[in-house]
């Protein structure tokens, strides 16, 4: 039991975590990483939940615990995050990253594109009990772009789980954006999440 919430902690959205993060609330962020912080996305401007409202934790500095999928490793300890949740198995996450220039930022997002581009092969690389498969939701004009891409995950011990991912860029900030619950891509709430990286982008500045 131990060694398969292991590989949860691991490859999974870790949605539980998310909520967990999300309510308690207890990591506020200093007053020095809080100067400057670009705003990040409000409860409401997340895809609705057909059956409860979203909560969200503090904006808090560094990198989130856990580290998303695919995209944690690359995440830098001048992150700055904040954690979403609603009462039932639906999470999110947006993690912004202030670069010293704009060429810096560019090639930081393009980085993450790229562990997303490779989400699912990395993921069954890491552990063969679980399978996964991937889409590409293509780029949203706003700003310098946004990317959305959705990953899919199934376990041998019975777990689904679909997660949507967007990284955007304005000048030297990039921003990424991450919901997940359970279930598969029929699931996935494309639309309103693109809606939400495009408030996520245009809150940069």
């Amino acid at each position: 039991m131990i060694r398969t919430h292991t590989r949860m902690r691991r490859v999974l959205p870790a949605l539980a975590a998310l909520v967990a993060a999300a309510s308690g609330a207890a990591a506020l962020m200093t007053p020095a990483a809080a100067a400057g912080t670009p705003r990040f996305l409000a409860p409401s401007e997340l895809p609705p939940h057909p059956a409860s409202a979203w909560f969200a934790g503090p904006v808090t500095a560094g990198q989130p615990d856990p580290l998303p999928m695919c995209v944690g490793e690359a995440l830098p300890s001048t992150s700055v995050h904040r954690t979403y949740r609603t009462d039932y198995d639906t999470g999110a996450l947006q993690v912004t990253v202030v670069e010293r220039s704009v060429l810096r930022a560019k090639a930081f997002a393009a980085l993450l594109r790229k562990d997303l581009a490779g989400c699912a092969k990395k993921v069954m690389e890491q552990d063969p009990e679980t399978s996964a498969n991937q889409k590409y939701y293509g780029r949203l004009a706003v700003e310098e772009g946004a990317y959305v891409y959705g990953v899919h995950t199934t376990t041998t011990w019975g777990a689904s789980d679909i997660s949507l991912f967007s990284v955007g860029r304005d000048g030297n900030v990039v921003t990424v954006v991450q919901w997940g619950q359970m279930g598969s891509f029929a699931d996935a709430r494309v639309a309103a999440f693109k809606k939400t990286t495009v408030t996520a982008v245009n809150k940069l500045r």
